[in-house]
């Protein structure tokens, strides 16, 4: 007879009142041992064993709380270095194990069509929910959307804060395709989240201005930095509301701003040309590095090269330490979270109103910031001194 048997045998023999609080403990363990399971599956080893070939490893863990119908259970998600371990148990937005409705809200934000769910459900247990009976249970997401745009802020000061959109398809009479304004934030422990979205008929100052004032609204009271490309109104909204922020502005935006007044078999050295000046050790090099750009290519460029020249916030990014300079001299990081989207988009034609689509993108931003809310991003920690200080 193993422990927990002899657990509860003891507990009913007693007739004591800690048998739901025997199943609350081997449910914590049984959970915590079968994720760690499935992130061995995922890497291909055990924990602790030196000889395997992959070179993805363990990266930690955070940690959640889940209720059930035994009590609150501390559940604790493993990492891996390379973030390809998704765990198949827990559903990120979940804070409660699943149930068929759950497992039907995590396909929806997968991607997965209403129809599609309806039949999947029918084919594997036997039971039919209509598209419509589907479409009512994804709207339990609806607490979390509300909840997720007037939630206090936890953190207060932010390094840097990332803009950004990305477009849609979305039905209102006829459909067209509406800017979801994302705005997500780094603190000087390397943490990122999402810190609030905004959907709107097209990307413009006023709508950033909302979301910026918002985010004054629910307790952020300093950002370092804000990275953006150099949308008109943008950097106006930014310091009406953020007025001791800096700006940097996105060197992929203008690059590609650039290529496209660039004849083809130019293209590439003039791109080789330009990442050199990023890559200057020091502000003074990365001028120097500009001028010769300039010089080379200005007879055949000239009114592009001049546009460059004139923005005062190309270099910003080398007011803060080397270590974070990779990730804060574009808007990489919160493109590649809009193109995660998509692709779960795609088999999405369009969404039939406003409500659906928020629902749907509520997911995608727990998802975000379940993952790396906690999870320092690369480069923050080893000068956090450094930029903590930068608060003064």
């Amino acid at each position: 007879m193993n422990q927990f048997n002899k657990d509860v045998q003891n507990a009913l023999l007693n007739n004591s009142t800690s048998l739901k609080e025997i199943f609350r403990q081997q449910l914590e363990k049984t959970v915590n041992q079968l994720l760690k399971s499935e992130l061995s599956a995922v890497l291909g080893y055990e924990a602790y064993e030196r000889n395997h070939q992959t070179r993805n490893a363990r990266n930690g863990s955070y940690e959640r709380q889940l209720d059930t119908e035994f009590g609150t259970i501390s559940i604790r998600i493993p990492r891996d270095r390379q973030n390809k371990f998704q765990n198949a148990i827990l559903q990120p937005y979940a804070r409660r194990l699943d149930t068929l409705e759950t497992m039907i809200i995590h396909m929806y934000s997968k991607g997965i069509t209403t129809r599609e769910i309806a039949d999947l459900i029918e084919e594997m247990y036997g039971c039919h929910y209509s598209p419509t009976t589907v479409s009512n249970i994804t709207e339990q997401v609806e607490q979390l959307v509300q909840e997720f745009h007037q939630q206090a802020f936890k953190h207060h000061q932010y390094v840097c804060v990332f803009l950004d959109a990305t477009y849609v398809p979305l039905k209102r009479g006829t459909v067209e395709r509406e800017a979801i304004n994302v705005a997500i934030g780094i603190r000087s422990d390397g943490g990122k989240e999402i810190l609030d979205y905004s959907i709107a008929p097209n990307e413009n100052g006023e709508a950033w201005n909302e979301l910026l004032q918002g985010l004054k609204e629910r307790g952020i009271t300093d950002i370092q930095l804000f990275i953006a490309d150099g949308m008109v109104g943008l950097q106006n909204a930014i310091f009406s509301n953020f007025p001791q922020a800096k700006f940097q502005r996105c060197w992929v935006h203008v690059a590609r701003n650039l290529m496209g007044h660039v004849r083809k078999h130019d293209r590439r050295e003039i791109m080789t040309d330009f990442k050199i000046i990023r890559q200057a050790a020091t502000l003074e090099a990365a001028q120097a590095d500009l001028s010769n750009f300039v010089a080379k290519w200005d007879q055949k460029y000239h009114r592009q090269l001049i546009k460059i020249q004139n923005y005062q916030d190309l270099f910003t990014f080398y007011d803060f330490p080397p270590a974070i300079r990779n990730t804060i001299y574009s808007t990489n990081l919160i493109e590649s979270f809009n193109k995660q989207v998509k692709k779960r988009l795609h088999k999405k034609e369009q969404f039939p109103n406003e409500a659906a689509l928020d629902r749907f993108f509520v997911t995608q931003v727990m998802d975000y910031n379940d993952k790396f809310e906690n999870r320092s991003h690369r480069g923050f920690k080893t000068c956090r001194d450094t930029l903590d200080a930068m608060f003064h």
